[in-house]
């Protein structure tokens, strides 16, 4: 494993669609909150911001996937994101999609590139 890898959770622990992984990586300085979900057989991880506005996008811990499944979105106010990439797809993120992180599944685990 390359040192620049650091373990996030286990690869069982995302289920598809449900429930992410919360963890916090260093951006601009500073700890910032990040989470992993599992989407069509993928895993794909961003930092757990808004495009609007910098708040947190799961309303309970590790929830980001609206009711259908098939979106992530803000609990504060409703925009709806692209799991796979992260784009805004519509609400008041105003195209101002999610950032995203390197993220690498092998041997069991979850790990984030720093």
């Amino acid at each position: 494993m390359a040192e620049n890898q650091r373990l996030i959770c286990a690869a069982d622990e995302l289920e598809e669609s449900g429930k992410g992984v919360r963890f916090e990586v260093p951006w601009a300085g500073q700890a910032t909150p990040a989470f992993v979900i599992r989407f069509r057989g993928r895993v794909y991880g961003y930092l757990n911001r808004c495009g609007h506005i910098p708040v947190e996008l799961d309303f309970q811990p590790g929830e980001f996937f609206d009711d259908s499944r098939l979106y992530l979105v803000c609990a504060t106010h409703g925009a709806l994101y692209a799991p796979e990439s992260g784009a805004c797809l519509g609400g008041r993120c105003e195209r101002r999609g999610l950032l995203p992180l390197e993220v690498i599944e092998r041997d069991g685990g979850i790990y984030i590139r720093e």
